[in-house]
């Protein structure tokens, strides 16, 4: 007995340190960024990197200064609730269909939608540019709220799908014995009892459309540009500003790490529903 316990607690400390040591790698990158903000575009540059120096906040002031921060901000916070908020509007009522009245074509379809996921952004980016510029949607926030959205629909409705197919059916049966309509079943029934999961899947739709570039970049100039967009423009001809870039970095990256490490154990919550029974 003392050796088997012995063995458990050599085998928790080595799980301990590599746990460790991930996290340290995964930190890291995010810890030189905000680093490299604080130096002067030589000191970015300095072989050896620089632990230790002088901080400056003039990365920070002269993009306050030259760009609106503000303006890309509300655009990135515009179109990635806002195509969140279709998104749960469509994937709701999708996944509830899929789950709790299946057809045999149900499995094929929901295949079908998560093999889209597979298809390159770049391969229908012409069609998509030139409806939108016919339709007068260019630079324009609508137009990256809808294909946020439709991007991201695919994962959303297998996400849901996943947490409603846990939902024991006795409950909604009850509720129809009771003499709930569909519209009481959902609303006061099922979306009450799977908000882990719901909550989950909007947090995730979140952080994937803001940062989303490819499309960002692509169909936007000025008017409509989120953060993505802003820091893909400090790539110049003249060469990358990488203090001023760690800086525009570090700007777009606090709102949606702030809001995952907030909310990470409802995040991990409904990540996790259903997987013990």
């Amino acid at each position: 007995m003392p050796a088997l316990k012995q063995r458990r607690q050599i085998a928790d400390t080595v799980r301990a340190i590599c746990s460790w040591l991930i996290a340290l790698l995964i930190f890291f990158p995010i810890f030189w960024m905000v680093l490299t903000s604080f130096k002067t575009e030589l000191g970015a540059f300095s072989m050896p990197p620089e632990f230790f120096f002088k901080p400056t906040l003039e990365n920070y002031r002269e993009i306050m200064e030259a760009n609106d921060y503000l303006h890309f901000a509300w655009n990135s916070l515009v179109t990635s609730g806002g195509a969140t908020i279709v998104g749960m509007l469509v994937a709701v009522p999708a996944a509830y269909s899929f789950a709790f009245h299946p057809t045999k074509r149900t499995q094929g379809i929901l295949t079908w939608m998560l093999s889209t996921k597979m298809l390159p952004a770049v391969g229908v980016l012409v069609p998509i540019y030139l409806m939108a510029r016919d339709l007068g949607l260019l630079d324009t926030r609508l137009v990256l709220v809808i294909i946020f959205a439709l991007v991201n629909l695919p994962i959303m409705v297998w996400m849901i799908y996943t947490y409603f197919r846990d939902v024991p059916r006795d409950i909604l049966e009850a509720a129809r014995m009771d003499g709930a309509t569909l519209f009481q079943e959902i609303f006061r029934v099922l979306l009450p009892v799977s908000r882990g999961g719901l909550a989950s899947t909007a947090l995730l739709s979140l952080i994937l459309n803001w940062n989303e570039a490819f499309w960002s970049i692509n169909l936007t100039t000025t008017q409509a540009s989120p953060l993505s967009a802003l820091v893909a423009s400090f790539s110049s001809p003249q060469g990358l500003f990488w203090a001023k870039l760690s800086a525009i970095s570090t700007l777009a990256c606090a709102p949606i790490v702030l809001l995952g490490w907030g909310s990470q154990k409802q995040l991990v919550r409904g990540l996790t529903f259903g997987a013990v029974k």
